[in-house]
């Protein structure tokens, strides 16, 4: 009887990790999002002041370092 709730129990505990574990995942893919919509904002502010430059000299080398 008591291995029956020891397994309950040890279940019950598994369920609450695995919810907790899908939380951290949802947190992590939302904060992945924000980081990749950041990054791509400061690229393209880069990419836009580059433009500014009459020689374009500064944008060759910027959409070479950004692979465009």
């Amino acid at each position: 009887m008591s291995g029956i709730l020891f397994l309950s129990m040890r279940s019950l505990g598994q369920k609450y990790r695995l919810h907790s574990l899908q939380e951290d995942t949802v947190a992590l893919r939302e904060e992945r999002d924000s980081l990749t919509e950041r990054r791509d904002n400061i690229k393209q502010s880069l990419l836009d002041e580059a433009d500014l430059d009459s020689t374009g000299v500064f944008a060759s080398r910027l959409r070479k370092l950004f692979g465009n």
